[in-house]
């Protein structure tokens, strides 16, 4: 059962997820953000990659304890809460597309499904959160690092997939608020 959590997690939660951030930048690109909620917006975006990207690399690094369970559902929550106040700037400004709604769904679920998988494989260190066991309380690396290849192999694709069509959207959004001002 533990591999084949680990497996979802590796080969499945973050290549979906991944791919659904390159699906939500075409949305906005589809949509051209620059011409509505502009680099407003396009901030929003970068402050959540951000903050799941920590949970991300702590998940990917680190040894997985009651510290990093903690830190990585209190990066979710804050996600979630980015995510509300994003909404609340983008709506007024521009149509949120069917499609693009099913994108923001798959982006909120897989990294709470990721979370969940996570506890599961690490249900002792869930457990000492609210019982009598000791809770690891100490950020270390892991001591079985997942291998280079992995590692390489992961965050080139986050880097290719999302970082790159981030920066570019930001870009394009700061050069449209940039064209409109003059």
């Amino acid at each position: 059962m533990a591999d084949a959590l680990r497996t979802a997690l590796m080969y499945g939660a973050l290549p979906l997820w991944s791919l659904a951030g390159l699906a939500d930048w075409w949305c906005h690109r589809r949509t051209a953000i620059e011409r509505t909620a502009g680099v407003g917006e396009s901030a929003f975006h970068l402050a959540m990659f951000a903050q799941m990207g920590l949970a991300s690399l702590a998940a990917l690094l680190l040894e997985i304890n009651a510290l990093v369970l903690v830190l990585m559902a209190a990066l979710f929550f804050l996600h979630e809460a980015t995510t509300w106040f994003e909404l609340r700037f983008v709506s007024p400004k521009r149509v949120i597309t069917p499609a693009e709604q099913m994108v923001h769904s798959f982006m909120e679920i897989i990294p709470l499904a990721a979370l969940a998988m996570l506890a599961a494989l690490h249900a002792d260190q869930l457990a000492a959160l609210f019982g009598p066991a000791p809770a690891d309380w100490q950020l270390r690396l892991k001591a079985e690092p997942l291998s280079a290849s992995y590692l390489s192999a992961a965050l080139g694709g986050v880097f290719c997939l999302n970082v790159v069509p981030l920066l570019e959207e930001f870009f394009r959004c700061w050069r449209g608020g940039q064209r409109s001002t003059h």
